[in-house]
This record gives C-alpha cells, sequence and structure tokens, in this order.
C-alpha cells in the first residue's frame, strides 16, 4: 500500500467523505466480515450479469496486488457473487479488500483467509457462470459511478470512492480536517460544548 493510499485508509471513511466534499459516498448498508479493517486501493472492476458471476472469474486474471476488487450487477440481489474458492484466488492477488454489491457465501471461510470483505448480503444461494459481463468498466454504486483505478476506501462506516484525479486534493484536505479535529477535540475534552463554539445557543436563545 502506497504512503497516500495508505494515509486515506487510515483517516477512514467518514473523514473523506467529507473532505471530498461529502461526494463518492457508495451509500448502501454493508457488511464487514472483518469488523476494524481499514483498505483502500485502486477499484478493479466487474459488472456481472444478473445473479451471474463469470465476470469475477475474468477479473482475477487481471487483479494486482493493492487493488480493490468492486462486485456488481445490473440489479444487486441476495445472490453471491463470492464466495471460498474465489476468495482463495483473491488473497493470492494480493487484494487489499473486496467490495460485492450482491451477497457472498461461505463466509466463516473467508473471514479465515484475513481477506477483508463488505457486502451487502450473505447468502448460501450461487451465481450461474452463463453471461461474460464486463471487467473494467465504470460500475454505479450507492449512488456514486466507480471507475477503474478510482481509489476505493473500505472501513466500518461503509464505503467511498475517490476518483483517481481528485486523490491529491482530497489527501490536503483531509489533513486539514484532521487537524481541525484534533483541535476541537481538546476543546472539548477541556469541557467546552460545542452548541456554544459553533453558535447554536446563541442562535437558539434568540429564537421567538
Amino acid at each position: 500500500m502506497s504512503a497516500p493510499v495508505e494515509e486515506l485508509a487510515l483517516a477512514g471513511v467518514a473523514t473523506v467523505y467529507e473532505g471530498y466534499s461529502r461526494r463518492g459516498l457508495l451509500d448502501e448498508e454493508w457488511i464487514s466480515l472483518i469488523p476494524g479493517r481499514k483498505v483502500a486501493g485502486p477499484a478493479r472492476t466487474a459488472l456481472c450479469g444478473q445473479a451471474d458471476n463469470r465476470a469475477v472469474h475474468e477479473a482475477m486474471t487481471q487483479l494486482r496486488p493493492g487493488e480493490v476488487l468492486v462486485l456488481t450487477m445490473p440489479n444487486p440481489e441476495p445472490v453471491a457473487l463470492l464466495g471460498d474458492l474465489l476468495a482463495t484466488q483473491t488473497r493470492v492477488a494480493g487484494a487489499a479488500g473486496v467490495l460485492v454489491n450482491a451477497a457472498v457465501r461461505d463466509s466463516a471461510e473467508l473471514a479465515a483467509l484475513e481477506l477483508p470483505v463488505w457486502c451487502r448480503w450473505r447468502r448460501a444461494r450461487g451465481a450461474s457462470k452463463n453471461v461474460r459481463g464486463s471487467v473494467n468498466v465504470p460500475v454505479e454504486i450507492g449512488g456514486t459511478t466507480v471507475n477503474p483505478a478510482d481509489l476505493v476506501v473500505l472501513d466500518d462506516d461503509g464505503a467511498v470512492a475517490v476518483a483517481a484525479a481528485d486523490v491529491d486534493d482530497v489527501i490536503r484536505s483531509v489533513r486539514e480536517r484532521i487537524a481541525k479535529e484534533d483541535r476541537l477535540r481538546e476543546r472539548w475534552q477541556a469541557g467546552e460544548f460545542s452548541y456554544d463554539a459553533y453558535g447554536m445557543r446563541a442562535e437558539d436563545e434568540k429564537s421567538p
């Protein structure tokens, strides 16, 4: 993991999202199979056929160390696009993590692989392998378009994607935000109230 990528991973989804002017959120309810993990990496995308994971098999041949494998289908449903055998290939490829806008299965085995995986559902229902789908194409997830090589950040709060061209600007913004929050934290620890510091009390007391 490069230094900028690691920096955004450690900053976390919420801070990156705010630092990106509240853009890039993959706004779905995600399940983290290994709670507490924070990862980031360039996206390797696969748009699968409906309830089909043939494209995932193709994506494995192109997956590179440090990438985040991003899997989806036209209409996400609780069908497992990833299980133990595909996850083993993902782990061997050195992926930073996997985001599955569908279901996974073999959850215990995936966790035992120490492969950080985020998914919408956990279901035994398997996918077919009949539709080629598309690899390395833009995919839309949770109201955000994720392009190949966009930086995807994942943690217990969910997922956010930063356009590759915006990463340097977002890093600067994130650093500023962290410094500001550190200063505020010191004030709150000293007993000051945000209700006063943000002027909310004064505004409310003026209200009829």
